[in-house]
């Protein structure tokens, strides 16, 4: 395994590249094919204007990352289950969007379907944890030099930790430009602490962070293409994956506080709404709505979640020993 820049640097380059090119290849395609986003009408009003926008784009930056993945698989293997996990919940959503904009049903496969789905990845990358030592089932506590083995307790917490960390990221994409934006920022910190460890994972979480970058071009605001859930169970199996690679689960809760509030908000909502008789905690949930609905722009609140992401990935980063 080579531990040099050039392990970063080119397939950030090589996938940022191919997503870029990918990206307007792919918008007339899903135009012509008319798959299209549907827009709630208990949503945002302002989002409304957004129907119609072509969806499933996540097809874009999960190609970027295979292509610029392989080229690396054969000195740093390390990177084939973060792969395989990527790629597996990437083609769960990609069914589940198939079945919501292609067969128009718009609540796609139903829950238990899809949690079978997710099941069968999330068990097949367990059984990988514990039954390699290297990363093994050991968990960093942040600001600690304590190393934590749960024992049989590990799988529970996987499953938790990996299930959690996709639904997550998958609230999050709501606005344009907020999840890749935040996702980025996350495949930045663990690239960073993979190349300071030699973890061996950093061509992937790079090749990840430049895709995002070639799909930001296009799904800023106003977004010409949105992820779906191709991309964003993608991208949440892929942030789980990249942080049981480096024994770091528990720091999700700090680099990815954003989708770990964004689950929160939902859950208190859910809550509060049964218990008050059908009053609202916030204006709409997940949060990001609820300052959208207060008066922030889209971008406004992409930056701010942006922000907070990068001052909390400076925290965790100041939290490894």
């Amino acid at each position: 395994m080579m531990n040099n820049a050039n392990s970063i640097i080119i397939p950030a380059l090589i996938s940022f590249v191919i997503s870029a090119i990918a990206c307007p290849l792919l918008i007339p395609m899903l135009h012509k094919l008319k798959f299209g986003q549907y827009i709630r009408e208990d949503g945002p009003k302002g989002h409304q204007k957004k129907a119609g926008t072509p969806t499933m784009g996540g097809i874009a930056f999960i190609i970027a990352i295979i292509i610029a993945s392989l080229f690396y698989i054969k000195d740093y293997p390390k990177i084939i289950p973060i792969l395989f996990v990527t790629v597996g919940f990437g083609v769960v959503g990609f069914l589940d969007d198939y079945i919501k904009v292609v067969m128009k049903h718009n609540e796609g496969l139903k829950p238990l379907q899809k949690l079978i789905l997710q099941f069968i990845i999330t068990a097949i990358f367990c059984y990988y944890l514990m039954m390699n030592e290297n990363p093994g089932t050991s968990i960093l506590i942040p600001f600690t030099t304590i190393s934590l083995n749960l024992g049989i307790l590990f799988i529970p917490f996987c499953f938790l930790v990996i299930l959690g960390t996709d639904n997550g990221v998958n609230l999050t994409d709501g606005l344009d430009g907020l999840c890749s934006s935040v996702t980025l920022l996350v495949a930045i910190f663990f690239t960073m602490v993979s190349f300071g460890k030699g973890s061996g994972i950093e061509p992937i979480t790079a090749a990840v962070a430049g895709s995002l970058l070639g799909f930001l071009l296009f799904n800023v605001h106003p977004a010409k293409v949105f992820m779906g859930d191709t991309g964003s169970l993608a991208l949440g199996g892929f942030v789980s994956a990249a942080a049981f690679m480096t024994n770091m689960p528990i720091f999700i809760v700090l680099v990815g506080f954003i989708y770990f509030v964004e689950t929160v908000s939902v859950m208190l909502q859910v809550v509060y709404f049964k218990k008050t008789g059908g009053k609202r905690l916030f204006r709409m949930a997940p949060i990001h709505h609820h300052f959208e609905l207060g008066g922030w722009s889209e971008t406004r609140v992409v930056t701010v979640f942006s922000t907070v992401t990068a001052i909390m990935c400076l925290i965790a980063y100041a939290g490894l020993k």
